[in-house]
């Protein structure tokens, strides 16, 4: 019986579309709507929605002081565009950042097992809590896509409310791997059970082995926030990472938030973007069309 509840959670939200139908429906979302938000605000907005992110092997305390301080100097030196949203990096780099930082923006970790989820669910409430008690803000863990797949529910979405349970009223972002999962129905899904367990935010990738966030997945994951803000009323996020690396990139996915979930999504409390390229090409564009 305890398994029919998220079951059920599924069948309030289906998936109403086949991938095809999706993906027709997002082309013209980008044909009828790019060219309308390809403009100097939207690239501002945009900025400030970024999670500047740094998840490299060779990562160090030195390499992520200095990420941070190229943040801490933008801060203030451009009155018309907001910093970023947040600082995202592994959880041993957190009190590195939380030392070094002066802006007044999010510390974003990845934790939980990140990328794989594969781990024990000791060690992910162990991570997520030395992230947190160092000065993380937002937590950002992989479901368990393993356990997804296998249609085993109900330990897939209590891995989701434990995990919760420990960031308390910090964001958490659940990652759906969009790439791994592959079809539709399966992202609705995952999404539908997600935002039932607690997830604060959906984010499409983590950018490591599988491809990345794309505009279907994306088109996807917006009208499962659709259905269940209506059923209710709870905003849930979205994040989109995983190879967005140019302002057009950008600007598509904008599109189709802005189409779907409306204006009301359109700001960093409710949007971002996960890019370590991104930054610099988007105020360089910024200020070629300021002038």
């Amino acid at each position: 019986m305890e398994a029919n509840k998220y079951l059920d959670a599924l069948k309030k939200h289906p998936l109403k579309l086949t991938d095809e139908e999706a993906k027709r429906s997002v082309d013209q979302i980008i044909k009828s709507g790019f060219d309308n938000n390809n403009n100097y605000e939207v690239y501002k907005t945009l900025y400030s929605c970024i999670d500047h992110t740094s998840l490299n092997t060779t990562d160090s305390k030195e390499y992520i002081w200095n990420f941070t301080e190229k943040i801490n100097a933008f801060e203030g030196s451009d009155p018309e565009i907001e910093n970023v949203a947040a600082i995202c990096i592994y959880p041993n780099f957190v009190e590195t950042v939380k030392e070094s930082l002066t802006s007044n923006i999010k510390i974003a970790a990845v934790a939980g097992g990140f990328p794989s989820s594969q781990t024990f669910i000791e060690v992910k409430v162990a991570e997520i809590s030395l992230a947190l008690a160092d000065g993380a803000d937002e937590i950002d863990i992989v479901i368990n896509a393993g356990l997804f797949l296998d249609k085993s529910y109900q330990e897939f979405c209590e891995e989701i409310m434990e995990l919760k349970e420990v960031c308390k009223d910090k964001t958490l972002k659940v990652i759906l791997e969009t790439g791994a999962l592959i079809s539709a129905e399966n992202i609705n899904n995952a999404s539908v059970l997600s935002m039932y367990s607690g997830a604060d935010f959906l984010k499409t990738s983590t950018g490591k082995g599988y491809p990345g966030a794309t505009p279907e997945a994306v088109f996807i994951m917006c009208q499962a926030i659709k259905s269940y803000y209506k059923a209710t009323s709870n905003k849930v996020g979205i994040k989109v990472s995983g190879g967005v690396s140019t302002p057009e990139d950008a600007v598509k996915y904008y599109t189709i938030v802005k189409e779907v979930l409306g204006d009301d999504w359109c700001n960093n409390q409710l949007f971002r973007i996960g890019t370590s390229s991104l930054t610099d090409k988007l105020y360089n564009e910024i200020i070629k069309r300021r002038k």
